[in-house]
């Protein structure tokens, strides 16, 4: 028999017991949309919670910081551009980011913000840190002047003298800060000395009153977008440029220490700025743990969030796993459906096959014609089945964003090219 004669003669049978036929295609239908379903269920639950901790942590993100529990008497190593040119060296290592935190007082009327801390940074890395922006914009290079970028929730801080807070009230205070003229206060230790009245307003060492500190107008750039309870990793903080805020600060405090930064044995200030922390961008989340290792050998603290996500990760390879076990017990189910379906055939068409076989037809054409007609039936319930996972797959999504229950980023049911 030619190919074609087995091909349309199987495909006559399978037509010759349409039930049979049915019900066996049926059942593959079901056992691969099960498993295409349920796996989809799975990588759209990891997915999701990926999305969800990208907006917690840096996947491949380390924070440096100066270990200060040194127990053998050092001077701890404090944050240097040395440190961080030494940095860029490593095997692995994309950029570092130094991050410079200081903490001023924001006025605007009868608001203020007594413990405001902005922290500069590199454009690269405020880049890389996928802010959503609401208003505005984040800063630029091409900024004559210092900008600011505001979290979504900095409104929150802001307080009157005698109450009123967003947390007393649950009303965020009038304040726009894109438009409105917000005073800011960088010298805050000599600010808040001079509020609580203290032995003060007197100079330690002269004897002279203490002169009220210079108030700026600082322009805000940007805000993020979200409102006063969607959190994500940058809500609380306000950013700028790191090389626009170093020039400030010498110019505020000419002469003396910037408040955060160390001092010698004399209390005098370096020369140079040292950093609050640094953030190491690895190349892949894999080679985190070993750059980690590295920097702690070098004496200063690390911290990094892969431990915790490769724990959320094996918790969600574990549920794809589960899921796909059920959808694969289905597809189990399917294929023993077809295996029955086919010996059935065959106990049921023993005259026609020894007929076939007296009229000189080979034993491998026989084979060949049963494992066509069972092919058809995988063939045409996979098609079918794998169509069904995709119309269920967008029913599911619809339903999930609709009942507002799962608290989920994207789609909870996500079908890759691969599995299908």
């Amino acid at each position: 028999m030619k190919p074609w004669d087995i091909l349309v003669y199987s495909v006559s049978n399978l037509f010759k017991r349409k039930l049979r036929t049915a019900l066996t295609v049926l059942g593959v239908v079901i056992g691969v949309a099960s498993i295409v379903v349920m796996i989809s269920l799975g990588l759209g639950f990891s997915k999701s919670t990926m999305d969800e901790m990208s907006n917690y942590a840096s996947l491949t993100a380390i924070t440096v910081r100066t270990n200060n529990n040194l127990t053998d008497g050092k001077q701890p190593k404090y944050l240097s551009d040395e440190l961080v040119e030494d940095l860029k060296k490593l095997p692995h290592v994309r950029y570092v980011a130094p991050v410079l935190t200081v903490t001023v007082v924001a006025k605007y009327g009868a608001y203020s913000n007594s413990w405001m801390e902005i922290e500069g940074t590199t454009l690269e890395y405020l880049g890389d840190m996928n802010i959503d922006v609401g208003q505005g914009r984040l800063p630029a290079e091409s900024d004559d002047t210092l900008q600011l970028f505001w979290g979504n929730m900095m409104l929150q801080q802001f307080t009157k003298a005698h109450g009123g807070s967003y947390w007393e009230t649950g009303v965020l205070p009038d304040i726009d800060p894109m438009n409105d003229s917000i005073l800011y206060i960088l010298d805050s230790d000599t600010y808040n000395q001079l509020q609580a009245g203290s032995s003060g307003s007197a100079d330690e060492d002269s004897g002279q009153p203490v002169r009220p500190p210079k108030k700026y107008l600082l322009e805000t750039c940007g805000v993020a977008a979200g409102g006063p309870d969607d959190y994500h990793s940058y809500s609380f903080s306000t950013y700028c440029d790191i090389n626009k805020l170093i020039p400030v600060l010498k110019k505020e405090f000419k002469g003396r220490a910037i408040p955060g930064q160390p001092v010698n044995k004399s209390g005098k200030p370096y020369k140079q700025i040292y950093y609050s922390s640094l953030i190491v961008m690895c190349d892949e989340m894999n080679n985190v743990q070993e750059v980690d290792q590295t920097i702690r050998d070098m004496g200063y603290s690390t911290y990094n969030d892969t431990e915790w996500i490769k724990s959320s990760q094996r918790q969600t390879n574990m549920i794809e796993a589960m899921l796909g076990g059920i959808g694969a017990i289905s597809l189990l189910v399917a294929a023993i459906g077809i295996a029955n379906t086919m010996m059935m055939s065959i106990y049921e068409r023993t005259k026609e096959i020894g007929i076939m076989k007296v009229l000189g037809c080979d034993i491998r054409n026989i084979q060949a014609m049963f494992l066509v007609e069972a092919g058809a039936i995988g063939f045409f319930g996979g098609i079918i089945g794998v169509t069904l996972s995709y119309v269920l797959s967008v029913v599911i999504n619809i339903a999930v964003k609709n009942s507002g229950v799962f608290q989920v980023s994207g789609d909870i049911s996500v079908i890759p090219p691969w599995l299908s």
